[in-house]
């Protein structure tokens, strides 16, 4: 009887498997990207990059300024430590405190904030800096209110909205008390003649509203209002109206309207693709003004080129990445329309400033978040983050996934120490 020999196998089994082994693992990559915890790793780490990113950028932009005035080339990067340092415990915080805190002390959290706006106007505590009567001076102490104001103010609105959701279809519940409140709010900012930082509250009231799904006849009246009051306020001050003539003007004075974008965009030109090298910006020798603040954008693109701006503009994007996974998975509409309103605000700030660095937008005098130099702003900005990234670890699933986590981290340090011993 003849045996029959089992057929022999084909060459080709170990680069199937070394393709079965590659697409596994490229499943696996992308599964990370639809864990539950995204949103509270992205957020983090963005954030964290970013802030780091600042500092040292703030260092490096403000050196040469700080020495000229006869201080140490530290001053303005240890005052933004601090400041970072004082942000940390309370976005560490602001991470911790669960949703119903947020929503049962809006109301409260946004009259403390109204009432430390309108200390501007107390004759003693309010400073003036740069025209714009919107800081308060306490014990040496210098703070900015209206940054407060949009945190307490995207709070509220995702409060009221909430609430008010089965209703929006009229306009009057779309409308009440949401604009009115919000007008009074931005108004008071207004008053202090600080016409960027009410647009960037404009745009945060814009994306709570759109969130939370009013009616879109009500949306678009509501935006053409608000473009309206900010074009009139624009046009009627001579200062602001100059800032637009030099901008879409056919004659521009370099030596006057256009010297920042000027200079800002002779910074992004003389980086090139890697930038002169961290420190060796020639444009913060006193030619461009605020370049550790509102055009630190500039010096970035001149130090580290083209691939420093970009990364920047990356991890502004993860942030809006993860703000809007947070808003499409979250079961809580509070949840989505406050995280909706600190989205644009935050995202909506940083494409303004960038716009105005590379010259698309006049120069209206709003920081690049987490990046330029700024406490007030910085504090502000990080515990808004920190508020969004409690939204995060609240997603569905995400409790879980990160305590079984932090459950592994411990178990392998316990591992560890009894080796060791």
């Amino acid at each position: 009887m003849t045996q029959v020999s089992p057929p022999r196998a084909v060459p080709t089994g170990a680069p199937r498997a070394a393709h079965e082994t590659s697409r596994s693992r490229t499943g696996s990559i992308f599964g990370q990207w639809d864990s539950a915890v995204t949103s509270y790793y992205v957020l983090t780490g963005a954030t964290a990059l970013l802030l780091v990113l600042g500092l040292v950028m703030v260092l490096s932009s403000s050196s040469v300024e700080s020495l000229a005035a006869g201080r140490s080339p530290y001053a303005v990067f240890l005052n933004q430590a601090q400041f970072a340092l004082l942000g940390l415990p309370l976005m560490w915080v602001a991470t911790r405190l669960p949703v119903p805190f947020y929503r049962r002390f809006a109301w409260p959290i946004l009259g403390a904030a109204t009432v430390f706006q309108l200390m501007v106007f107390i004759p003693g505590l309010g400073v003036a800096i740069q025209g714009n009567q919107n800081w308060v001076r306490v014990a040496g102490f210098t703070a900015q209110p209206s940054e407060a104001v949009k945190l307490a103010l995207a709070l509220w609105l995702g409060a009221v909205l909430t609430r008010k959701r089965p209703l929006l279809g009229e306009w009057k519940h779309a409308l009440i008390p949401a604009i009115p409140v919000t007008a009074v709010v931005i108004g008071l900012v207004l008053v202090g003649n600080d016409l960027g930082t009410a647009m960037v509250m404009m745009m945060l009231v814009a994306g709570a509203l759109f969130i939370a799904g009013v009616p879109w006849r009500v949306f678009a009246t509501a935006v053409t209002a608000a473009l309206g009051v900010a074009l009139s306020l624009a046009l009627s001050s001579p200062n602001r109206l100059k800032r637009l003539q030099s901008l879409f003007g056919s004659n521009c004075d370099t030596s006057n309207g256009c010297y920042q974008t000027l200079h800002g965009g002779w910074g992004l030109a003389t980086g090139g693709w890697g930038g002169l090298g961290l420190g060796q910006s020639r444009e913060k020798w006193s030619y461009l003004p605020e370049a550790h603040n509102d055009f630190i954008f500039a010096i970035i693109g001149e130090e580290l080129g083209l691939f420093g701006t970009l990364l920047v503009l990356a991890l502004v994007g993860l942030l809006a990445f993860a703000m809007f996974r947070v808003i499409r998975r979250h079961p809580d509409p509070f949840v989505q329309i406050t995280t909706g309103a600190i989205v644009c605000w935050i995202i909506g700030q940083a494409l303004i400033n960038i716009g105005v660095v590379i010259g698309l937008l006049p120069v209206i005098g709003v920081p690049l978040p987490l990046v330029s130099a700024g406490g007030s702003a910085l504090v502000t900005t990080m515990t808004a983050l920190g508020v969004v990234v409690s939204f995060a670890r609240t997603e569905p699933g995400a409790a879980e996934a990160l305590s079984a986590r932090a459950g592994v981290v411990r178990r392998s340090l316990a591992v560890i120490g009894r080796t060791r011993g």
